[in-house]
């Protein structure tokens, strides 16, 4: 088994909001994209609440993803695993991503958002001893990989909404593009 990568942050310097996921799948390492999977909810989420084409290009959903001030990045830097599942990811081959350098290059960074529990278990036990600044406020949102079937679209949509709406609300309210309806 070898080891995988993830990819580099996708951020600028204004973003607000960064999502958390733990390592791409299969699909999205061979696309070279996040969450490329086909039944993964994350762009289609996205498309909703930043009000783009769900066909747009991975270019104009990187964009739309900026220019709404929402950063994207995944805990791991490297790990073993077999297949895509978070639950497959060897523990003992586990590399973190350097937050150390991030977090002081994106100070408009208010709130974290975990995309499922594997990405937040993992960055609360080597991540945020760390950097507990006090700053950031965390939340983990239901995962919107496939294999999260508990919660139908639908409902994963509301609480991604909800919560992203509002902290984009609190950090810049006169800025909001994000859909009102749920």
């Amino acid at each position: 088994m070898s080891i995988i990568y993830s990819f580099q942050p996708i951020a600028d310097n204004h973003a607000k909001i960064l999502i958390l996921g733990s390592m791409p799948g299969l699909a999205s390492l061979a696309a070279n994209q996040y969450y490329a999977h086909h039944r993964n909810a994350f762009w289609p989420i996205m498309s909703q609440l930043l009000q783009i084409n769900s066909v747009a290009s991975y270019e104009e959903k990187i964009t739309a993803l900026k220019s709404s001030q929402i950063a994207l990045w995944d805990v791991l830097r490297s790990c073993q695993r077999t297949g895509s599942l978070d639950s497959m990811i060897e523990t003992d081959t586990q590399t973190i991503n350097d937050f150390q350098s991030f977090f002081p290059e994106h100070r408009e960074i208010t709130h974290v958002f975990f995309n499922g529990g594997k990405a937040e278990a993992c960055f609360r036990r080597h991540v945020l001893p760390e950097n507990n600044s006090g700053l950031l406020k965390f939340t983990r949102l239901p995962s919107t990989s496939p294999a999260n079937a508990r919660l139908s679209f639908e409902d994963k949509y509301k609480i991604w909404h909800e919560m992203i709406h509002s902290a984009l609300e609190l950090s810049n309210p006169s800025q909001i593009e994000l859909r009102k309806d749920t």
